[in-house]
């Protein structure tokens, strides 16, 4: 945990001086300096909770004095109505830090719970959701993080973490027999390698080059089936393109180890949450 708060820092800063600017007018001219406040943050939706700890960076961020109280652990189902967590302080903190810490923890908490709803759907096969590289600028620890609350896996956080020969490489390689080679001569044992196939005959040519992981890229359930048996465990398979919550179930029992799904932080709809003052 110490960790992720000092990852996390900047974001709570730059989003703190974003939203503050040279000061808080509204509440500094309106609410006395000595005024103590107590506010409770109310779930207004069903859902998965995530992202507490980051509201605590804030109102700590402002001001370490803050008592803040977390009624329940991030990753846990949520229902309309439940109070997550409460904080006391001084009333001008209170409310300068309010908008930042919601847009946190409603962002967030959107996430896992989208994410729950795709691991809900695949239970009982052996796929595996799994996010990519499609999140906000700046906030990849916490989208991927949110995605690990709702119960999904994390694919690659950065371009460092594994080799992943898409389209355009292998055009640019002259082929994935070409770029499969020469990524095994430059990674150390210790990084996957990963080629996207849109055809069983580029399935193929992955398997006979080695890959470790194939994704079966905006396939038909037949097609992808079918690779899915003539890979046979050689490697692992990861489907993705045109998943959805409609499509996830099939997509899953067609064998799949892994299940990409971008907008699990690209189009992600925040969880409605309030912070209301209780005195």
């Amino acid at each position: 945990m110490m960790y992720f708060s000092r990852a996390i820092q900047p974001l709570v800063d730059l989003a703190l001086a974003e939203d503050i600017g040279t000061g808080d007018v509204t509440t500094l001219t309106t609410i006395p300096e000595d005024a103590h406040a107590t506010a409770e943050f109310m779930v207004k939706a069903d859902g998965v909770i995530a992202g507490l700890p980051a509201v605590k960076q804030v109102f700590h961020t402002l001001d370490p004095t803050v008592n803040y109280e977390m009624l329940i652990a991030d990753g846990c189902p949520v229902k309309y109505g439940e109070i997550v967590a409460r904080v006391s302080g001084s009333a001008q903190v209170l409310l300068t830090a309010e908008r930042t810490a919601l847009n946190f923890l409603q962002h967030l908490s959107g996430i896992a719970t989208l994410t729950a709803s795709y691991v809900e759907a695949v239970k009982g096969t052996r796929a595996r959701i799994v996010d990519t590289r499609k999140t906000l600028p700046g906030m990849r620890i916490l989208d991927k993080y949110a995605v690990c609350m709702g119960g999904g896996s994390n694919h690659r956080f950065s371009l460092a973490d594994g080799v992943l020969i898409k389209d355009n490489h292998i055009a640019a390689a002259g082929g994935i027999s070409q770029a499969i080679c020469a990524a095994r001569a430059w990674v150390p044992h210790t990084l996957k390698i990963e080629v996207e196939t849109e055809d069983r005959a580029m399935v193929e040519e992955a398997v006979t080059a080695g890959a470790d992981i194939i994704m079966l890229d905006n396939m038909s359930l037949a097609e992808m089936r079918s690779c899915v048996e003539y890979i046979a465990g050689r490697a692992l398979t990861e489907a993705s393109g045109g998943v959805n919550l409609a499509t996830v179930r099939e997509i899953a029992e067609c064998g799949v180890d892994l299940i990409s799904v971008g907008a699990l932080t690209h189009s992600v709809t925040a969880l409605d949450i309030s912070m209301n003052f209780t005195d």
